[in-house]
């Protein structure tokens, strides 16, 4: 792999930029989804750069890459560090790629420094985390963990009507080649990652270290009215429910906001039905998708959506129904595990901070399986998922050097 580094911060930069190429859109985005070519591609040449930095590369049955380096003194426990190479659909180049590069830089760096380490480091480019092509996300850290042990591959299918399972075979992966992928001698795992938010660009700091990964509920709320003539049906006699939903959704929305500043709740999908200019809607149907680091704190918000919701079905005579279909609990990370990620960055002297994810991560899956922590750099504006996303490369070789100095507390 030619790659040419003038410096320490063009090296991260000029990973990435190399990643960047598989499945690179039109518009500069980056659309790598598991088991297509792109994904392949990626992953085969991130097996590559394992065994060029002198880690001992290897895959497991699902196609997860890992590449190693022998500790010293303690094999049984090992310490894994990285993300995922899957992108969603005309992505960002930092989402996922970048904790990947950033763990192979920072181990590669302490072993040129240092030598090897006391305690086995396995650098991981898990083969999927975000759920854009099959019905399914967290495939990689999930068979890892076990999430995924009776998980049938053959029953899932793509938009194309391609199953996982035929999908995975075609790139060489669920044959039995390959190790299996579940694992039972993971003592820690540690994610690096783009934050995805404005946290860290809002307070100037440079590492954030989470606390917890938020839980998940959505819901999809449908209103019921009856639909009829818009010309003809005085006003007083509608029942109309858009004009009720317009209602609703600020009040479930200003719900969030009084009840916790960490709190969010988003409206992100509506429909009307039938959705014509000279109709009365007689229904809408719309998400609503809230998201706290508490548990607590997300039933006390769905307490009260239960009576807002009860309360204007009885004034209104109109019908609301509540459908909810994701609940995924909040995931702490391991306090001691954050708080040497916290004294690492210290070490370094990079202002750092803790915080909450508001986003998903490999990360939660492995904390209900293994300590784990999850360190942040800044996004600009916020933005990511899109081409648009970026962080700068001094924020990017920030984030290697408190992984770095992480690693070295652990394994050195």
């Amino acid at each position: 792999m030619a790659i040419k580094h003038s410096s320490k911060i063009e090296k991260v930069r000029s990973y990435i930029d190399y990643f960047a190429q598989f499945g690179q859109t039109s518009d500069s985005g980056n659309t790598r989804l598991l088991y297509t070519p792109a994904w392949l591609n990626a992953q085969q040449a991130v097996f590559r750069l394992f065994q060029e930095k002198g880690l001992a590369p290897f895959y497991d049955d699902v196609g997860n890459a890992y590449g190693r380096i022998e500790g010293t003194e303690i094999t049984n426990k090992t310490i894994v560090t990285g993300s995922h190479i899957d992108t969603v659909v005309n992505g960002g180049r930092f989402d996922g790629i970048y904790g990947i590069v950033g763990s192979l830089l920072a181990v590669s760096r302490l072993v040129a420094r240092f030598g090897r380490p006391k305690t086995t480091i396995d650098v991981l480019s898990l083969c999927e985390e975000e759920g854009s092509r099959f019905p399914l996300a967290f495939w990689g850290s999930g068979n890892i963990t076990g999430r995924y042990s009776k998980t049938n591959p053959d029953t899932i299918v793509d938009a194309s009507g391609i199953c996982l399972g035929d999908a995975m075979r075609e790139n060489g992966f669920g044959l039995g080649h390959y190790q299996p992928p579940k694992r039972s001698d993971i003592g820690c795992f540690l994610e690096l990652h783009i934050e995805q938010g404005q946290v860290l660009e809002s307070s100037g700091n440079t590492i954030g270290i989470a606390q917890a990964i938020v839980g998940q509920r959505r819901f999809t709320i449908t209103v019921t009215g009856s639909a009829n003539h818009a010309g003809t049906t005085p006003m007083a006699l509608r029942k109309d429910a858009l004009e009720l939903t317009s209602m609703l959704i600020p009040r479930l929305l200003q719900n969030a906001r009084e009840l916790d500043s960490d709190f969010v709740a988003t409206v992100g999908q509506i429909g009307a039905f039938p959705n014509t200019a000279n109709v009365i809607p007689g229904k809408v149907v719309f998400s609503l998708d809230i998201r706290h680091h508490n548990t607590t704190m997300i039933d006390r918000y769905c307490i009260e959506m239960e009576k807002e919701l009860r309360a204007h079905e009885q004034q209104s005579g109109l019908g609301i129904s509540v459908s909810q279909w994701a609940d995924v609990a909040p995931v702490a990370m391991d306090t001691n595990l954050s708080t040497s990620a916290f004294e690492a960055a210290q070490q370094a002297r990079l202002p750092v901070q803790y915080m909450y994810s508001g986003a998903g991560h490999d990360a939660q899956i492995f904390g209900s399986f293994c300590p784990a922590t999850l360190l942040f750099v800044p996004s600009k504006g916020g933005i990511s998922h899109s081409p648009l996303e970026y962080t700068t490369d001094e924020q990017l070789e920030a984030g290697v050097s408190a992984l770095a100095a992480l690693l070295y507390k652990l394994a050195y």
